[in-house]
C-alpha cells in the first residue's frame, strides 16, 4: 500500500432499523416538520407533514404490509420515481423488517426481470400504467411474485384498507426486532458495465454515514436558527439518493420531492420550495452555471456575468489559500470587487435557486475544480462528495475551515482509506456493504479482510485528501501504449456552454477521441446571437462551420492541460444526448460506456477512418495545433 488514512472513531448510535427514527422525532418532537408536499405538481403552494403524521402513514401502511403477507426478510421493489409515496413506503417496509429493492422507473424489461428474480422478490410497487405494463410482461418467469400494485391507482389506499385490523402492537412488535445490521436494501450496482448486481445494505450501512454527516456537518445545512430544508429529486433507485432521503429523516430536516427532472420542474420547485442545502449531481451544477450564463447573454449583460464569474473563482482561489495557511486571503481590491458584484449578481444568482442555499454537495462523479470555485465564490460552497452504492452513500467529507477544492474531503469518522500501489482506492468502515446477493464470488473478489476494492483511482495527499483521479475500469490505452484517464477531459468538455456531454474513446486507438452531445438551448441561443448576412441557405452553411469552429476550440481548451499523446485528436458531434431511458446512462445519470460504444460503434469507426484518410502533418503542424481531418462534425 502506498497511502492511507483514517479519520477518528464513528458517532452513529443506531440501535434498531432505519424505520426507527421516525418513531422517535413523532416522540420527541410530534410537531416538526418532516415532509413538505404539493397537492398538484404545478402548485406552488407546499403543504408541510408533520413528524406524528408521517409516523402514523407508516404505521398504517405497515399493518396493511402485514396483512398482505409481508413479513421480516421479505423483499418488495418500489419502481417509481423520487415522490412522497417512496419515502412512507420504504420506512413502513423497513418497520416490519422487510427489505427494499430499489428499480429505477425507466428500467428496460429485460433489467426488471433480472432484477425482481435474482432478488426473489414477493411484491413490487410500480408508479403507473407503463410500470404495469412492464412487469406484466415478466410475471410468468417470476414465480415467487404475489403482489404487483400500482401506486397512481390507489395502492396505498387498499394496502391500509387492508390492514384495519391489525392491532399498531404487531408493527412495534416486528419494528423492535429489526437490528442494525439486518440487511434493509439490496441496491444493484448501476451497470455501467455488465449485469447489474445486488448489494445487501444493512440499516448499519445506511444510517452511518448518515449519522456521522449529521453529528459533524448539520449545523452548517441551513443559515442560524433555520431547520435546515432539501429538495430531493435525485433517484431513490440509486444509493446517493437513499442517502439525502436518510439525511433528512434520521435529521429532521424538512424534505421535499421533486419526481421530474426537467429543467423547468426543478426551477419551479427550487424557487417555490426553497432549500438551504442542495444535493445534485454535475451534469446539474453544470446546466445551472449554463442556465446563468445564457439568461445573463440575452439581457445583454453577458460580459458582466463573466467578469462577476471571474471574480468569484479568484476571491474563492484566494479564500482557500487562507483557509488551508497558504495565503492571506483576498486582497483589498479584490474584496472591493467582490463586494460588488455581491450586490449587482451574485444574490441575485442565489435566487435563482430559492435564495436560501448555502451549502452544496456534488457526487456520482468528479466535479469540475473551476465550476466548484464559481460556486464557493457567489456564496455557495460545493462540496464534491465520494462514495459508492457498496458503501451505502458518502465515506469523504471536507473538514470543516479547511475544505480543499478538486478533493473528495478526507474519510469520515470511523473509515479508513489506502490507496494501493496501482492506484485503486480500497475503503474499510462501518457503511461498507454485505456482499452480493446470489454471488460469493465476485463479493471474495470485492472484499477482502473487510477492505472494499472500490475499482476507482485516485490518491491521497499529506494531508489525508482524497482525489478521484478514473475508474480502473475506464482507463484507455491507444496502440501506442499510452495511458489516458478520461474523467478530467470529459469534465473540461463540459464546461464550455454549448457541450451538454462528452465521453472520450481511444481504446486501441491510434489518438484518443470524443464523442459529444450539444446543449440544444444552448446551440439555439448561440445561433440566435451570430450576425451572419446571407439567403437562408447560406446562412445555414455559414452557422454549422462557425458552430464546428466553435466546438474545436472547446476541445483544444480541454486539451490544453495535457500532451499531444493524451489529447483529443479526433471528436464527433452526435445529433442526440445520451440518456437514461435509451440504455446510455445510469439512473445516477453516470455514462454507461460500454453501451455508448457498443451503440455508436460506426461513428467511431468512421471518425478514426477520416482521419487516417487525411495527409500525413508535418512535425510543425502537429505541434501547431489542429488540422481539419480531427475536426470530424456530425
Amino acid at each position: 500500500m502506498r497511502d492511507f488514512a483514517v479519520a477518528p472513531p464513528p458517532t452513529s448510535t443506531l440501535n434498531g432499523g432505519l424505520a426507527d427514527s421516525i418513531f422517535e422525532t413523532a416522540v420527541l418532537n410530534p410537531t416538526l416538520p418532516l415532509i413538505a408536499r404539493r397537492s398538484d405538481p404545478s402548485s406552488e403552494v407546499w403543504e408541510e407533514v408533520s413528524a406524528v403524521e408521517v409516523r402514523d402513514e407508516v404505521v398504517d401502511l405497515a399493518k396493511g404490509l402485514i396483512a398482505s403477507g409481508i413479513s421480516p426478510g421479505s423483499r418488495v421493489a418500489i419502481m417509481a420515481r423520487t415522490r412522497y409515496e417512496w419515502t412512507v413506503l420504504s420506512h413502513a417496509l423497513w418497520a416490519v423488517g422487510a427489505e427494499v429493492v430499489p428499480v429505477h422507473p425507466t428500467s428496460s424489461r429485460e433489467q426488471v426481470e433480472w432484477i425482481l428474480r435474482d432478488a426473489n422478490c414477493v411484491a413490487v410497487v410500480v408508479e403507473d400504467e407503463q410500470g404495469i405494463m412492464t412487469v406484466g410482461t415478466v410475471c410468468a418467469a417470476l414465480p415467487l411474485l404475489r403482489h404487483v400494485w400500482q401506486l397512481d391507482a390507489g395502492a396505498l389506499a387498499q394496502i391500509v384498507e387492508r390492514g384495519t385490523y391489525i392491532p399498531q402492537t404487531t408493527v412495534d412488535s416486528l419494528r423492535r426486532i429489526v437490528m442494525p445490521d439486518s440487511t434493509a436494501v439490496i441496491a444493484y450496482t448501476s451497470g455501467t458495465s455488465g449485469r447489474p448486481m445486488g448489494c445487501a445494505l444493512s440499516h448499519r450501512s445506511l444510517a452511518s454515514p448518515c449519522d456521522t454527516l449529521l453529528a459533524g456537518w448539520s449545523h452548517t445545512a441551513a443559515p442560524p436558527g433555520e431547520q435546515p430544508a432539501v429538495l430531493a429529486f435525485l433517484p431513490f433507485s440509486h444509493v446517493y439518493g437513499l442517502m439525502i432521503q436518510g439525511l433528512c429523516m434520521r435529521g429532521g430536516w424538512l424534505m421535499a420531492h421533486e419526481p421530474e427532472m426537467t429543467e423547468a420542474a426543478l426551477v419551479s420547485a427550487l424557487r417555490t420550495f426553497r432549500p438551504t442545502y442542495l444535493y445534485a449531481v454535475p451534469s446539474i451544477f453544470e446546466k445551472i452555471y449554463k442556465n446563468f450564463l445564457r439568461t445573463a447573454q440575452q439581457l445583454g449583460r453577458g460580459a458582466l456575468f463573466e467578469r462577476a464569474a471571474s471574480t468569484a473563482r479568484e476571491f474563492a482561489t484566494a479564500e482557500e489559500r487562507q483557509r488551508l495557511g497558504r495565503g492571506s486571503g483576498p486582497s483589498f481590491d479584490l474584496r472591493l470587487q467582490h463586494a460588488l458584484f455581491e450586490r449587482t449578481v451574485y444574490r441575485k444568482l442565489r435566487a435563482g435557486l430559492g435564495g436560501r442555499v448555502v451549502r452544496a454537495t456534488s457526487g456520482g462523479s468528479p466535479l469540475n475544480r473551476e465550476l466548484s470555485l464559481f460556486y464557493s465564490g457567489i456564496g455557495i460552497l460545493v462540496h464534491d462528495g465520494y462514495g459508492l452504492t457498496e458503501t451505502a452513500g458518502g465515506i469523504t467529507m471536507q473538514p470543516l475551515g479547511r475544505e480543499k477544492i478538486g478533493t473528495v474531503g478526507q474519510a469520515l469518522p470511523g473509515t479508513e482509506i489506502r490507496v494501493a500501489e496501482d492506484g485503486e482506492i480500497l475503503v474499510h468502515g462501518p457503511s461498507v456493504f454485505q456482499g452480493y446477493i446470489n454471488d460469493e464470488r465476485a463479493t471474495r473478489t470485492a472484499l477482502n479482510a473487510g477492505w472494499l476494492a472500490t475499482g476507482d483511482i485516485g490518491r491521497l495527499d499529506t494531508e489525508g485528501y482524497l482525489t478521484i483521479t478514473g475508474r480502473k475500469k475506464d482507463i484507455i490505452i491507444t496502440s501506442s501504449g499510452k495511458s489516458v484517464a478520461p474523467a478530467a477531459l470529459e469534465n473540461r468538455l463540459r464546461m464550455h456552454p454549448l457541450i451538454h456531454q462528452a465521453v472520450v474513446v481511444g481504446d486501441d486507438r491510434p489518438c484518443v477521441g470524443a464523442l459529444l452531445t450539444l446543449d440544444p438551448e444552448f446551440v439555439a441561443h448561440w445561433r440566435a446571437g451570430l450576425a451572419l448576412q446571407s439567403d437562408a441557405r447560406g446562412r445555414e452553411a455559414r452557422e454549422e462551420n462557425a458552430l464546428r469552429e466553435e466546438i474545436t476550440r472547446a476541445v483544444a481548451a480541454a486539451n490544453s492541460p495535457v500532451g499531444r499523446a493524451e489529447s483529443i485528436r479526433v471528436f464527433r458531434v452526435l445529433p442526440q444526448p445520451f440518456d437514461v431511458a435509451g440504455g446510455l446512462l445510469t439512473p445516477s445519470m453516470k455514462l454507461r460506456r460500454d453501451a455508448i460504444v457498443r451503440h455508436y460503434a460506426f461513428e467511431i469507426d468512421a471518425m478514426y477512418q477520416a482521419r487516417a484518410r487525411a495527409p500525413q502533418q508535418s512535425a510543425e503542424e502537429q505541434l501547431s495545433g489542429w488540422d481539419d481531418a480531427d475536426n470530424v462534425f456530425r
